[in-house]
């Protein structure tokens, strides 16, 4: 038993129809929820055709966009304050990993998580803390929060592919660098791609690279 909030989203089962072999969690950015990504599922169960997926909500409502939720509050300026939140969330969301992977019967190294935005700074800052590596992460328009801290706390290196438009709007495509730096540092591997002409968002070409990242990460 725990006191830590439970996630809920839309869900998908496997396309092959029988029971799930892997599991693949997709993580929303600010202000978005969990049907904001479950759509790209009819594109990842192409090269994985036995995972189900998992769209949670994040566990806060969000000030600024009233049918929207929060990983945690964004525009928090203190340092300390903000890494408290984050570490809280974090909290969460590895409860809510452990749940699912119980749930199916699954271990880490049948799970991708694939992240946009605030989701892609959820995923790098809890993955590589659990003790157990997953099987891979795929980031897209995010960052790294506290990448000055992970050498430090960092448990496990799971692979990562990194996708971001260099005409981002609301995170500069520098920061794409920086988190590459401080997971090569660590020892990581990471693959990083730039998408000429992209602002904040997903296009076909970045689905493209996250398919093959999964189906090279769950071997399928």
């Amino acid at each position: 038993m725990t006191d830590l909030p439970d996630l809920i989203g839309p869900e998908a089962e496997p396309a092959s129809g029988g029971p799930a072999k892997q599991l693949i969690l997709f993580v929303h950015g600010y202000g978005a929820d969990g049907n904001d990504l479950i759509s790209l599922a009819q594109y990842f169960a192409h090269v994985a055709p036995d995972a189900a997926f998992f769209s949670p909500n994040a566990p806060y409502r969000c000030d600024g966009s009233p049918y929207g939720y929060q990983w945690y509050d964004v525009w928090m300026q203190d340092r300390d304050e903000r890494l408290g939140a984050i570490r809280s969330t974090a909290a969460i969301f590895d409860n809510f990993i452990d749940q699912q992977l119980d749930r199916r019967g699954l271990t880490e190294e049948s799970l991708v998580l694939i992240g946009f935005s605030q989701g892609t700074m959820m995923s790098l800052f809890t993955a590589p803390r659990r003790e157990k590596a997953v099987a891979g992460i795929v980031g897209y328009s995010g960052r790294m929060e506290a990448p000055d801290l992970l050498k430090d706390e960092i448990k496990s290196k799971p692979p990562v592919v990194m996708i971001h438009g260099d005409s981002d709007e609301l995170l500069a495509v520098s920061e794409m660098e920086t988190a590459a730096a401080a997971l090569r540092e660590c020892g990581v591997e990471i693959d990083t791609h730039v998408r000429p002409g992209l602002g904040h968002g997903i296009d076909e070409q970045c689905i493209r690279i996250g398919l093959e990242f999964v189906k090279n990460a769950l071997g399928s």
